[in-house]
């Protein structure tokens, strides 16, 4: 999550849209008449592997995480600050906590995330938070962030921050909030917050976000089964709708643009995309791999 949710710096996809048909945007091919209904692709029949990992068990423990950065990517900058909650599922019950700025030289996201450079160079003891952070990482049975294909690109990267190959669960993108709460598809951790009657009490850092989620969890009763849910194996589908049903693809939470450009996308389990009131298509090959 971190600097970056990119929700929120989403452009509005009614203002991005091309005056162009969607299908003839991703196909090549004419508009379908109105009234014309477009057949629904098959999905491509799931691996075994992903299929045995839906019926797995709800993890016991997950690891709340939260990253700053001083950039959206590795390649421009580096990870300062990591936050982190070890939490038990069924006892709704925080275990352990660490927090921990990393130095760093220059930090050109300070306006947004108010750790001044020179902070993170003051003597304190970050191996030891390190060390702490690797064993509660250890004990997890799944890792749990915000945006969390975010979060998880700083630690498949050279430097002191440890390689995760824990499940990941995006508390934006994959957990299916009850519909009583009434948040849209990709809500904020604020939003979130708000709706399980978590006070918002503070500007975000790394923990204060992940205190957030903690007590998010704690206000959730079904939460064995939405984790469960989560964990499912999920892909990339592209609504195929006219340009005057984008509408649908907007309300069931697809984004305009983002990863795939000149698309409506969202990633979903094959269960997920089989309920929809509407045609997708999964995107396989070069197309997925370029939106990984």
């Amino acid at each position: 999550m971190g600097w970056m949710t990119q929700q929120h710096g989403m452009a509005d996809a009614d203002d991005l849209w091309q005056q162009s048909d969607l299908l003839g945007l991703l196909n090549g091919q004419p508009a379908p008449s109105p009234g014309h209904t477009v057949e629904r692709p098959r999905a491509a029949e799931p691996d075994p592997a992903p299929a045995a990992q839906a019926a797995a068990a709800a993890p016991q423990r997950v690891l709340i995480l939260d990253t700053e950065t001083t950039a959206l990517s590795p390649k421009d900058g580096r990870c300062i600050e990591v936050g982190a909650i070890l939490f038990a599922v069924p006892q709704r019950s925080v275990l352990a906590q660490v927090s921990f700025l990393l130095p760093c030289e220059h930090n050109p996201a300070q306006a947004i995330n108010g750790i001044a450079a020179a902070v993170t160079r003051l003597e304190q003891p970050w191996q030891a938070a390190l060390t702490l952070f690797e064993a509660m990482l250890e004990h997890c049975d799944a890792v749990l962030a915000h945006n969390a294909a975010f979060d998880r690109q700083w630690f498949d990267t050279a430097g002191p921050l440890p390689a995760i190959t824990k499940p990941w669960i995006c508390s934006m993108e994959d957990i299916r909030w009850p519909a009583e709460r009434q948040l849209r598809s990709n809500p904020s951790v604020r939003d979130l917050a708000l709706a399980y009657g978590v006070p918002v009490w503070a500007a975000h850092r790394a923990l204060t976000d992940c205190i957030y989620l903690a007590q998010v969890l704690e206000r959730c009763a079904d939460l064995d089964t939405l984790l469960q849910a989560a964990l499912q194996p999920r892909r990339l589908y592209r609504a195929q709708l006219s340009y005057n049903e984008r509408h649908r693809a907007k309300d069931a939470g697809f984004r305009w643009n983002d990863p795939v450009p000149g698309a409506w996308t969202r990633r979903l389990s094959d269960q997920e995309a089989q309920a929809l009131s509407f045609p997708v298509q999964v995107l396989e090959g070069r197309e997925a791999m370029r939106a990984a």
